[in-house]
């Protein structure tokens, strides 16, 4: 992501990049390590997104958006908004009912987190992006104040009633993103 987005040019197509990672603890720039509890054996590393600490694991979509924000005439603000619309609009298409919390970026449900964002601005382009709890072990979420916020509970796809299938809802998140930023998708 990093390499893509220093080399990137003004020609340079814009990427969503989907995955998913081994478990991870991970702090963004503002991470504070009062917020680790017990990470245990859970590897920590510190990125270069936003925010403060999340964990990420098996079961767990991670999308990365590398962006040219200029381009788009796109601020931070109005990309992170257009993501969080992505996600409730996704979950509404599940028949779940989503929602924000004004200053805490994400996407909840009965009041627990199931999509964390973290994103990056370089040169006018973002990497990172954000993480959609489907189906996995939330344990690790105990470890730790998820984005920096003691008590916040998470909650995932499976426990809702949706779907599980990683490869069917990479390619609706995919289409929601698309829908939401103006993007024609290709392979």
């Amino acid at each position: 992501m990093q390499c893509y987005t220093d080399q990137r040019t003004a020609d340079s197509q814009d990427q969503l990049w989907l995955l998913e990672h081994p478990p991870i603890f991970t702090l963004g720039r503002a991470a504070k390590t009062e917020h680790l509890l017990a990470p245990g054996d859970i590897p920590i590393i510190q990125v270069d997104r936003g925010g403060q600490v999340t964990y990420h694991g098996p079961g767990q979509l991670m999308a990365y958006l590398l962006l040219d924000l200029h381009r788009k005439k796109l601020g931070i603000k109005a990309l992170v908004s257009h993501i969080e619309q992505a996600i409730i609009s996704l979950l509404d298409s599940y028949s779940i009912n989503a929602n924000i919390k004004p200053g805490a970026p994400g996407v909840y449900v009965n009041e627990k987190k199931i999509a964390a964002l973290g994103l990056r601005v370089r040169r006018g382009c973002t990497f990172h992006g954000l993480s959609l709890n489907v189906e996995m072990d939330l344990e690790p979420f105990s470890r730790i104040n998820p984005c920096g916020y003691p008590g916040l509970k998470t909650t995932q796809l499976a426990e809702l009633g949706g779907p599980t299938n990683l490869k069917q809802i990479e390619t609706d998140l995919s289409l929601h993103l698309a829908d939401q930023l103006n993007y024609t998708l290709t392979p």
